[in-house]
């Protein structure tokens, strides 16, 4: 395992030292610590959650925790996923559902890691963590919400977000407030060059996101079908691969068998360049007594490598998927909008 680790973190070291001789003047993207170069992104976890709280978007609020019992907490979970070289950690927490920034600037600052948080509204279990004005706002409107935080920074905050992040309730046809969180997301990945991860499901619900996508003008390519480990086709991941959608497998700090299958599938099928993994992980709850179980960052390393190693995967692969397939993902986007 250490000699695996050794050759992903080797292969990034050459893939960094590339892409900085190639671009003289880096694209800088915003963390919530301030704005960094795409090359200085390393090894990435593209889904990973500090706290989540599920009260309620009408309920929640920054007075239900205390910052310092989360760090306390949660700061040796990052110390132990940085020994395996994470350099970067999209935080998929998104507004009212506990979404904090400056919580992530602390942790931030104080394990090394950089962190990434996002804009947009979490339209699953029925709207409970969408507030009111989300139901009565056009996607216009939430798009100028969303496009001003991106601008001007979240709140009062000053930290900017670095990704768009909605999602949807399972259903054909959406319903019309999901179909407007999916248009507000594309006007403001036209606005931005933000890429859209959205919390799906299954390729029925992604498949229609996507259709509103591209009736926008938008290429599937800015869409991360988010839990597509929910899918039970796999041919359906094809299809999502010859579309340009990004399949991301992240739900692997809650067991690992599901994603030894999918990712076999994948390379053996020649789009492992099309697939995102992460743990979904962490969650301090503040509805527990000291925030309840916290998941760990390190099933990817410790579980998942080790055996898909002894399946034909190589290093390359894992760079692929840990350093390559993140950035042209999430950080491409921006490049090719705003060059």
């Amino acid at each position: 395992m250490k000699k695996n680790l050794k050759a992903i973190l080797i292969l990034f070291i050459f893939v960094a030292c590339q892409s900085k001789n190639e671009q003289e003047d880096p694209v800088l993207i915003h963390s919530v610590t301030g704005d960094i170069s795409i090359d200085s992104l390393g090894l990435i976890l593209i889904h990973e959650h500090m706290l989540v709280d599920f009260i309620g978007a009408d309920s929640v609020s920054l007075d239900r925790w205390d910052r310092d019992s989360v760090v306390q907490k949660v700061l040796p979970y990052l110390m132990e996923v940085k020994k395996y070289g994470v350099k970067t950690i999209l935080e998929c927490t998104p507004s009212y559902l506990g979404k904090d920034p400056v919580l992530l600037q602390q942790l931030s600052e104080k394990s090394g890691i950089q962190i990434l948080t996002n804009t947009g509204y979490y339209g699953a279990v029925e709207g409970k963590y969408l507030p009111a004005h989300a139901l009565t706002e056009s996607a216009e409107e939430l798009s100028n919400r969303w496009t001003a935080e991106f601008e001007n920074g979240i709140e009062e905050t000053g930290i900017k977000p670095t990704f768009i992040k909605i999602s949807v309730n399972e259903s054909e046809p959406l319903s019309s407030v999901d179909q407007k969180l999916v248009r507000a997301a594309g006007l403001t990945y036209q606005n931005t060059g933000l890429t859209i991860a959205s919390h799906t499901g299954t390729w029925m619900t992604a498949s229609q996101e996507v259709a509103i996508l591209q009736e926008m003008g938008i290429d599937p390519s800015a869409f991360v079908w988010v839990h597509a480990q929910a899918e039970e086709d796999f041919e359906n991941y094809q299809k999502a691969a010859e579309l340009g959608v990004w399949i991301s497998l992240d739900g692997i700090g809650w067991g690992i068998d599901p994603y030894v299958e999918r990712l076999l599938y994948a390379k053996e099928n020649g789009f492992l360049d099309r697939v995102l993994i992460s743990h979904d992980a962490g969650w301090y709850d503040p509805a527990k007594p000291e925030g309840g179980d916290f998941q760990p960052f390190t099933s990817i390393f410790e579980e998942l490598i080790p055996i898909l190693n002894e399946m034909g995967f190589q290093d390359e692969d894992w760079n692929q998927l840990l350093v390559e397939n993140p950035v042209l993902a999430f950080f491409r986007p921006i490049d090719q909008i705003f060059r």
